[in-house]
């Protein structure tokens, strides 16, 4: 957040670069209704940076009913400097911790958790009287949605999803249908995530898929991050043509 010598404010997210003015609303403004934000910050409880802190203590943490004159006591509580320089000092002792790089292969988890998902969905449609007939070029056009996702997980924007619709519609022949569900997880444990999977209807429409020349096909893809931490991306797809 930046205030500029006029008072106007302007919201940054550090995670795509895109800036959000915000309209302040005039302290003492008896207001019913909030006026509409552009923004998708709803609560503020602080404000700092490297040598300062202000606490909001406003009777509402609410954006849009905040007032940001941080030199108003009454609106904002301020950390005395010498605490700031303080906690500065002793951090500056500390030895820097270092997060641990990923030691795991994504492509091969992602093979190994891909196969394991792909048993149990066989699994469970043959409790059903059904086969499973695994479409591995489908389960290719899958990973560019997945990445997809990823990407705006971290960024907060969407790319490539035309280009994937569009490889869809060529790879699905005509008279069949379509059906997709992306899931996310941050655990590796196969019979948890399809479980849980199965709790969603369009899960189900895919697992249960029944009609002509159905065609089953399933992608993983996991994305290792520091420590190990996985952010696990799968996508339940089938083409069909109906019977009815």
């Amino acid at each position: 957040m930046t205030i500029s010598p006029d008072g106007v404010i302007t919201f940054w997210e550090s995670t795509t670069g895109n800036r959000y003015q915000h309209h302040n609303i005039k302290p003492d403004t008896s207001v019913l209704v909030p006026p509409k934000t552009l923004h998708p910050y709803r609560t503020i409880g602080c404000v700092f940076r490297n040598d300062s802190f202000y606490a909001n203590i406003q009777p509402s943490d609410a954006v849009e009913m905040c007032d940001f004159n941080l030199l108003d006591e009454s609106r904002w509580k301020a950390m005395p400097h010498e605490a700031i320089l303080s906690v500065s000092n002793s951090v500056l002792g500390w030895q820097s911790l270092r997060l641990m790089s990923p030691t795991l292969d994504p492509q091969l988890i992602s093979a190994d958790l891909e196969l394991q998902l792909q048993a149990l969905v066989t699994e469970h449609r043959r409790e059903q009287g059904l086969s499973a007939d695994w479409d591995g070029h489908l389960a290719y056009l899958l990973s560019p949605a997945l990445a997809a996702y990823e990407l705006e997980r971290c960024t907060g924007s969407l790319a490539g999803d035309e280009e994937f619709q569009h490889a869809i519609r060529r790879a699905v022949p005509e008279g069949h249908t379509f059906k997709g569900f992306p899931i996310q997880f941050t655990h590796r444990n196969a019979r948890k995530i399809f479980a849980y999977s199965l709790k969603a209807e369009k899960c189900q429409e895919v697992a249960n898929c029944r009609g002509d020349q159905v065609k089953l096909a399933l992608r993983v893809n996991v994305y290792v991050y520091a420590e190990n931490v996985c952010a696990v991306w799968i996508m339940y797809a089938c083409t069909y043509r109906s019977v009815l």
